[in-house]
């Protein structure tokens, strides 16, 4: 199932990249070997840190961090994203998983970004150890941080089970969502 979600994924944002000329962003959907995947991650948290310093701050207080450091995102009405993560519980990695998202209506182009999400409950990490998927807007509230926001967090005002940061967005398509992801435990090689 996994194999055929990934392609699935793959495929749609081949098919929608390739009539707008941008066939580079499909061959960024391919899965990491967990070597390659932990340097991207360990890269995009330090990048996040030094763009955001309430993220690094952040970490500090959660339980831990999904990170997803490259996530593509391509559409031509139909649409669909495809990443691979990995989450980080007290330095070290417990797992790996995917972000997936599918979505249909008025849009063109194609994107990247990464996203990181601070898990700050007990009951956030319980959920994503013991689901066999979570889709954000369901289960654990997840507050994305924008600008503003980022700039009035403290330990004292945190009071979600999640919080998630949109960084590194490069392309053509508006504005990026996290909600409706679907986020799944995958095997790494």
């Amino acid at each position: 199932m996994q194999l055929t979600r990934r392609f699935l994924t793959a495929s749609i944002a081949a098919a929608a990249a390739a009539p707008a000329g941008l066939t580079a962003f499909a061959g960024v959907a391919q899965a990491a070997s967990a070597e390659d995947l932990d340097r991207q991650s360990h890269e995009a948290l330090e990048a996040l840190y030094r763009s955001h310093p309430s993220a690094e701050q952040l970490s500090r207080a959660a339980k831990g961090v999904l990170i997803f450091p490259n996530i593509v995102k391509a559409g031509l009405v139909f649409g669909g994203s495809y990443g691979e993560g990995e989450l980080i519980e007290g330095g070290h990695v417990a797992g790996y998983f995917n972000s997936v998202t599918g979505s249909w209506g008025l849009q063109a182009g194609a994107q990247s970004y990464g996203y990181a999400v601070f898990l700050m409950s007990e009951k956030a990490i319980r959920y994503i150890h013991q689901t066999h998927g979570w889709e954000i807007g369901v289960g654990p509230t997840v507050v994305v941080v924008d600008e503003g926001a980022a700039k009035n967090l403290s330990t004292s005002t945190l009071k979600d089970d999640a919080y998630a940061f949109i960084f590194n967005q490069q392309g053509l398509m508006g504005g990026v969502s996290i909600e409706g992801t679907k986020i799944s435990r995958i095997k790494q090689h």
